[in-house]
C-alpha cells in the first residue's frame, strides 16, 4: 500500500531542494543537551579510560559538536579490537544510553581480554534535536562510504581507519520506535519525492545481520542473551520484521555495506545492529539501556569464546 499522506514540507511528488531543507532544518528545535547528557558522563570517564576527540560537527549557526570516543586504557596490539557506536541516529535514545552504560558498568570487564573502541554519540546534533537525520536531511546511517556527504560517518570512517582490519567485532546500538512511522518515514518519502508505504513497528528487540557475511550463532548469542531483559520482537503475519524476512526468531538481514550502514564500516568477521523499541509498553528505558549493555556484552564474549 502507498498513500501520498500529507508532510508539511515540499510538494508531493518532488525531491526537496536547497529551499525545502531550509525549512525543515528550521523547524527542528533543542529538546536535550548533548553537553549535559553525553559529555558530563564521558568527562567521567577519564579516569578509566582513554578519551579521544575523533572530530568536530560545524553546524553554524547551531554550533559547533566535539565528537568522542573511549578506548581502552591498557590497549594491547595482540588483542583483537571490539568496537560499539551509538546515536547514529541521534533519536535512537538507549544507543547512545546503553553505550554509555556500558562503559560505567562493565566495559572494566574486559582489560586486559580485548581492546574496546566506543563512540556513543555519533550524531550529536541530532541527539539534541531528537531526529535521524543530520542538519542537511542526510542519513548519517545510509552514508558510511567513500567521500560520505555525512560528516558524522566521515568522521567515525576515518577514526576506525587505524584499526579497521584489527577489528573483530562491531555492535551498533540502535532503537525502532513509533516515530519512524509517525515523523521519519513520511519525512524520507516528502523529501525524496516519493509515496510513502506504511509500514508496521515491531514490539520488542531484533537484530539484523549481514547478508553478505551472515553470522547466525553470534546473532543468536546476543537475542539469548538480551530475552533475559526484555522481550524479543515476534515476526508479523509475513514472516517478516520491517518487511525483511526473519531468518531465526528475532534476527533479519541487510546488505550492510552496499546500503552505507554503519555496521559495515569494517571489515570484521561479526557484526550486528541492534534494535530496541521503547515505545513498548511492556519496556521501560532502564530495560530499553540494560538491553544494549546486554548485546554488547554478549557480542563481545561470544567472540572472545571462538578464540
Amino acid at each position: 500500500m502507498t498513500t501520498d499522506a500529507f508532510y508539511p514540507i515540499g510538494t508531493p511528488g518532488q525531491p526537496w531542494g536547497d529551499t525545502e531543507k531550509a525549512e525543515w532544518r528550521a523547524r527542528q528545535t533543542v529538546q536535550r543537551r548533548y553537553g549535559n547528557d553525553v559529555l558530563t558522563v564521558i568527562d567521567r570517564l577519564r579516569e578509566r579510560f582513554d578519551v579521544v576527540q575523533y572530530g568536530e560537527l560545524d553546524y553554524e549557526p547551531d554550533g559547533t559538536y566535539p565528537l568522542f570516543a573511549v578506548r581502552s586504557r591498557d590497549w594491547d596490539d595482540a588483542l583483537p579490537v571490539m568496537l560499539v557506536t551509538g546515536g547514529v541516529h541521534g533519536y535512537e535514545t538507549s544507543g547512545v544510553h546503553g553505550a554509555l552504560q556500558f562503559l560505567e558498568q562493565r566495559a572494566a570487564d574486559y582489560a586486559g581480554k580485548a581492546n574496546l573502541l566506543v563512540a556513543p554519540c555519533v550524531s550529536p546534533w541530532a541527539y539534541e534535536r531528537i531526529h535521524r537525520w543530520n542538519p542537511h536531511a542526510i542519513d548519517p546511517n545510509r552514508s558510511f562510504r567513500e567521500h560520505s556527504p555525512a560528516q558524522e560517518s566521515a568522521a567515525l570512517i576515518r577514526l576506525v581507519a587505524p584499526v579497521r582490519d584489527q577489528v573483530v567485532m562491531h555492535i551498533d546500538l540502535h532503537e525502532t520506535t513509533d516515530s519512524d512511522e509517525s515523523e521519519f518515514r513520511p519525512a524520507l518519502a516528502a523529501r525524496d519525492g516519493k509515496p510513502y508505504e506504511p509500514g508496521e513497528i515491531p514490539d520488542g528487540f531484533y537484530l539484523v545481520d549481514d547478508s553478505e557475511n551472515p553470522q547466525p550463532e553470534f546473532q543468536q548469542a546476543v537475542i539469548a542473551a538480551v530475552e533475559k531483559v526484555t522481550h524479543i520482537a515476534p515476526a508479523d503475519r509475513n514472516g517478516e520484521i520491517i518487511g525483511s524476512p526473519v531468518v531465526a526468531p528475532g534476527i533479519i538481514r541487510y546488505p550492510l555495506k552496499r546500503l552505507g550502514l554503519c555496521a559495515g564500516v569494517t571489515d570484521a568477521r561479526y557484526t550486528t545492529t541492534t534494535e530496541v523499541y521503547p515505545d513498548s509498553p511492556k519496556a521501560t528505558p532502564e530495560q530499553c539501556n540494560a538491553a544494549q549493555v546486554a548485546a554488547v556484552c554478549a557480542a563481545i564474549d561470544y567472540v572472545r569464546a571462538q578464540g
